[in-house]
């Protein structure tokens, strides 16, 4: 999901050269009044909403944050529409009904990626998990990835890692506050403990809390937010390609800039590794298990598609698990009483004379109502990675030409009053019996079908057991009486628009637990 944003502006015609905005505004019209002569139009077409402008279709409608703008678009002229973004096609869909269609009946057709200019650059010419098309080559990498890197065995194997992880982030919080509360930020802590728990899965390394490598994590965070941005401003070009000489001109240029910084970050780690690797038979890491395959097939599983799957991990598995948790908390603020729930349901599995571990989660049913509320109210993917249709097909009753994209409205679907009652209300209750993670087609935060997330069992253990330990040792309070804003930011994982800043101290029944942490 990192591949793909909009930053779209209103003003978008106002910042064109006049005489150049006249030369292809009569070239497109001309184009398009022939075209409405020579070409049949394709009968049965969803709805297509607004009016659309010639060149520029549908654009002018969109602003941040998008998801929601969409929504609104979708509310008026209904819940499957066939847009026009520039030159390109956008069925949008926000009924659970129309996405099961698209992920079981479609599910094949709608498993292409639309090609952007940044995925040429930052994904290895489309070459990565998240943005090769349908084939060989991605079904080699989907199996690798469920069987190698994310299967249940591999994920416990790693259970002493995110252990480890959320015990420094316990005697983080607990150093200097003694009994006393203080105030920390949430964000950035959330994003070490993933970061550190993703890189010692990758490579046995971690990245915050050593000073041989602070420069390294600071880097990789500046890398992340400039590639995000970059692709976010390259998508009018994306939209527009014609006009993409005239306006983008020093887009692609940004773009290889920041390629070669990837390129560099990514092979010195990769390096590094590879030349301090021992020879012993057990892997002992995520980089032992791609350099192993790398052995038996080395024409196939090259140093780019080991440095993609690596890139993809550390991307897609650290920001948006990050979000969730900072969201979970700042609803668990401004509904202490919820909070004082989730704390009592601890005590009663763990008493109080031990840590929670990951074997307990399982037993802690509300727990992960509040993260599944969490993830309804404020899905780390509000609009799921585009889709793109590889041959006309029907989604419900209408046609849709090839080479349509498709974008799911996860967060219109998880917020829609008719699905669920009070949808503006956290109610962790509302999920209990569910099970999972999932409630058909009306709550599937890792989306659906062959390009759903493989990495949702790692994300699940990641926040269940940071939040529970948090919940168990500290006690939290609002910085002020003021309820925490939660008003959203702009970025492809749904941030808050500003940073969680809250008031901890440790319950006194954890003060020697914690006092004895390593």
């Amino acid at each position: 999901m990192f591949l793909w944003n909009f930053k779209f502006r209103n003003n978008i015609i106002s910042q064109m050269e006049i005489s150049a905005f006249y030369y292809f505004l009569f070239f497109f019209l001309a184009s398009f009044l022939l075209s409405k002569h020579l070409f049949p139009k394709t009968k049965n077409l969803p709805p297509s909403g607004p009016i659309s402008l010639p060149i520029i279709g549908q654009l002018y409608l969109l602003k941040e944050p998008l998801h929601r703008t969409l929504a609104s678009i979708s509310a008026q002229y209904g819940p499957i529409l066939l847009l026009k973004f520039g030159s390109r096609r956008i069925l949008h869909v926000s009924s659970p009904s129309a996405v099961e269609e698209c992920f079981t009946t479609n599910d094949v057709v709608f498993a292409n990626r639309p090609h952007f200019l940044s995925g040429k650059y930052f994904a290895f010419d489309y070459t990565t998990l998240t943005t090769a098309s349908y084939g060989q080559h991605w079904r080699n990498l989907r199996r690798l990835t469920t069987l190698e890197i994310f299967s249940s065995t591999r994920l416990q194997m790693f259970s002493k890692i995110r252990t480890n992880e959320v015990s420094l982030l316990l005697r983080r919080l607990f150093d200097g506050a003694g009994k006393a509360s203080k105030i920390v930020e949430m964000k950035s802590l959330f994003f070490e403990v993933t970061l550190n728990g993703m890189m010692m899965m990758i490579a046995g390394k971690r990245y915050y809390g050593d000073d041989d490598h602070v420069d390294k994590a600071r880097q990789f965070q500046e890398l992340v937010e400039e590639m995000f941005a970059a692709a976010g401003a390259s998508n009018v070009a994306d939209f527009l390609p014609l006009l993409k000489w005239v306006y983008f001109n020093g887009v692609e240029k940004k773009l290889v800039r920041l390629q070669r910084r990837r390129d560099q970050f990514m092979l010195e780690l990769f390096e590094e590794y590879r030349t301090a690797r021992t020879h012993s038979k057990d892997e002992k890491t995520l980089i032992d298990v791609l350099l192993s395959q790398q052995e038996a097939d080395p024409n196939y599983y090259t140093d780019d598609i080991i440095i993609g799957i690596i890139q993809v991990l550390l991307l897609a598995g650290t920001d948006t698990t990050a979000g969730t948790m900072e969201w979970a908390m700042t609803l668990l603020l401004n509904h202490p009483e919820v909070l004082k729930k989730a704390q009592a349901e601890i005590d009663a599995i763990t008493g109080q004379g031990r840590l929670i571990n990951e074997s307990d989660v399982a037993n802690l049913p509300y727990l992960l109502c509040i993260i599944n509320e969490t993830l309804r109210m404020y899905p780390a993917g509000p609009l799921l990675i585009p889709h793109e249709s590889s041959q006309e097909c029907i989604v419900g009753g209408f046609s849709i030409p090839r080479g349509t994209m498709l974008l799911v409205n996860l967060w219109a679907i998880q917020n829609d009053p008719k699905l669920w009652e009070e949808p503006t209300k956290f109610k962790p209750e509302r999920m209990e019996g569910m099970g999972g993670v999932r409630d058909g087609y009306k709550l599937m935060p890792f989306g659906s079908g062959r390009r759903s997330c493989p990495g949702e069992g790692l994300a699940l253990r990641v926040a269940s057991l940071t939040l529970a330990s948090l919940i168990q040792c500290f006690e939290w309070e609002r910085v002020d009486e003021e309820l925490i804003d939660m008003t959203e930011g702009t970025g492809l994982t749904l941030p808050k628009a500003k940073p969680l800043e809250v008031k901890c101290k440790p319950r006194p029944t954890m003060l020697s637990i914690l006092s004895h942490l390593i």
